[in-house]
């Protein structure tokens, strides 16, 4: 089984627009890889509609020192209810590194540790290199990955579509594997 044969849904939040547009960005790229990916605002979403999927992509921006964009804060219990055992998720995170260096994509950590609690596995881990950044609570302990495609459309947008292509490319190789581990 592939990626292309799972139910995929890539849900967002956004204040101003940007993380929707990264994730219509996310869903053109898998598309030239004949993948589908239906997008969802999170303020749209139930568990059930969570549960559906097989795949799943989570888009959340950070907001001035750390802030967690509205409607994933508001819906918050409504997620933790959710049951994604045996479910595929992956990440991005939007946030400016230079503007809020010590709280870049703190958002996506918050919800990195949320996706985890659903019983989901997690792929789609991103490099720290090539980004300039006191903290973040998306960080791998050995701080040399993000829990997810770090995006910064402020500081570094010139970089956002390779980024992107970059990151469906993995995230169809790790995909890949895992299904084929688990077939096995």
């Amino acid at each position: 089984m592939k990626l292309a044969q799972l139910n995929a849904g890539l849900f967002f939040g956004t204040d101003t627009g940007n993380t929707e547009e990264v994730g219509e960005r996310i869903q053109k790229e898998l598309a030239s890889h004949g993948i589908e990916i239906e997008l969802i605002n999170i303020n749209e979403s139930s568990p059930e509609l969570l549960e559906s999927f097989d795949f799943l992509i989570f888009g959340i921006p950070t907001w001035d020192f750390g802030g967690i964009q509205q409607d994933w804060e508001e819906l918050e219990a409504e997620f933790l209810s959710c049951n994604l055992s045996g479910k595929l998720t992956a990440l991005y995170g939007l946030g400016d590194q230079f503007g809020y260096g010590d709280y870049f994509l703190d958002a996506m950590g918050w919800l990195h540790e949320r996706v985890l609690k659903t019983g989901a596995t997690v792929i789609g881990a991103w490099p720290t290199e090539g980004y300039e950044f006191t903290e973040s609570l998306a960080l791998n302990e050995d701080r040399s990955a993000f829990c997810g495609l770090a995006i910064d459309e402020d500081q570094q947008f010139e970089l956002t579509d390779e980024r992107i292509s970059k990151w469906v490319t993995q995230l169809i190789d790790e995909c890949s594997q895992l299904l084929d581990e688990q077939s096995a």
